[in-house]
């Protein structure tokens, strides 16, 4: 079995710059990749694949470009990563699952420093504290005790180095044991996702939304301003005449990126950690399946007034994460067609209440009398429904 671990590291000011260079390098790969393709697809209407552009970049083009010779003084895993990834991106390209790949951009570019375990003997050691990496040698971790240090059940396969908002990051996959899963209760769970709270469950709980809490609305106060500030900087890099006052601005501009970008970062973190804890709540109660509703992510973005509270929910990564936790946990995950009246179904008698506004908070037949809140309504419609999909 396989298992990723991520957690936070502490380089040293020498290992800093490696993982810039490493990360520098395998974007200018990248890009040099898909140029290098559109050319020859110009030229000669094929695509060359990733294993191709490879060969010809270490025994053709290098050897007779040796001012790119900087290419090579970083790890050699690293690049061959980043052109598969190029390479990945084209056929997904192909297959119509994506558009046409894009560049990678220095100020918004999610390129990682790859590392991986090359000979079967060799191992990548891991202690409570600390990680060797390849090339990096020894750096400590934030999260002691997270990942596991036993090299004889546990074994990191691979791994790869990441850098957001000034901080960065290591993850490995691990090879480990297949734990046992636990035994499940006999009953259900329907859980009903919101705008006005995040989760509305069928056993009674509500899980609120950590969007409206004084955490989430200091935070993005005090985002205002530093927006605000960056983008007078940019306007005054514009009017900037002399080349000492523009490269002074530039580095001004910079700093308040950062600082803007470091906001954004923590609110992203915390709405994270919020839905996973939400999910491992859900998931220790241990029932036999749970039930969410196939949501429509991208058409209910088109709603001008619902779009920014809807992405700040992050529905689609507590879909992914939900599927991947009851895998593990051995949970069945149903998933109910976007167009079932869940919260237009009375629980009690059946009856469809077609006039539902969306401004109805509370559910009140008019053929039964049955009175309850939507999303709790909505959620028991959810759990005992009969026509589903499994993840």
């Amino acid at each position: 079995m396989l298992k990723s671990y991520q957690t936070e590291i502490f380089p040293t000011p020498e290992q800093k710059q490696i993982i810039h260079r490493t990360i520098g390098v395998c974007r200018f790969i990248y890009n040099f990749y898909l140029a290098h393709n559109k050319e020859i697809y110009e030229k000669e209407k094929r695509f060359v694949s990733g294993y191709e552009f490879s060969k010809w970049l270490n025994n053709v083009y290098l050897p007779q470009n040796p001012a790119f010779s900087w290419i090579r003084e970083v790890s050699s895993k690293s690049v061959k990563q980043s052109i598969m990834n190029a390479d990945k991106a084209f056929k997904n390209f192909f297959k119509h699952k994506t558009g046409f790949p894009n560049w990678k951009k220095k100020s918004n570019a999610d390129v990682k420093m790859y590392f991986v375990k090359t000979e079967r003997k060799v191992i990548i050691p891991c202690e409570r504290h600390r990680i060797k990496i390849p090339t990096l040698d020894w750096v400590r971790l934030k999260e002691k005790g997270y990942i596991p240090t036993n090299p004889e059940i546990h074994i990191i396969k691979s791994g790869s180095v990441s850098m957001k908002a000034g901080r960065y990051y290591v993850s490995v996959l691990v090879e480990e044991p297949k734990p046992e899963k636990p035994v499940l209760n006999p009953f259900g769970i329907g859980i009903d996702l919101g705008v006005k709270d995040f989760a509305i469950c069928s056993d009674g709980r509500t899980f609120q939304n950590i969007n409206k809490s004084v955490r989430i609305r200091k935070l993005e106060k005090s985002l205002k301003p530093q927006k605000r500030k960056l983008s007078r900087k940019y306007e005054s890099l514009k009017k900037s005449l002399t080349i000492t006052k523009g490269e002074a601005t530039r580095q001004n501009i910079q700093k308040q990126k950062q600082k803007v970008q470091k906001l954004h970062y923590r609110l992203d973190c915390i709405r994270t950690d919020y839905s996973n804890k939400v999910i491992s709540v859900l998931v220790k109660t241990k029932p036999m399946w749970m039930t969410l509703e196939n949501l429509n992510i991208k058409g209910m973005m088109k709603n001008r007034h619902l779009s920014k509270a809807i992405a700040q929910q992050k529905f689609f990564e507590f879909r992914i994460k939900m599927t991947a936790k009851c895998r593990a946990y051995g949970i069945e995950l149903r998933f109910v067609d976007r167009f079932y009246p869940s919260s237009k179904t009375c629980h009690q008698c059946g009856y469809i209440k077609s006039d539902l506004k969306l401004s109805d908070r509370i559910y009140i037949c008019p053929d039964c009398g049955y009175t309850a809140d939507r999303d709790f309504n909505a959620s028991l419609n959810l759990r005992d429904c009969q026509t589903y999909q499994i993840a």
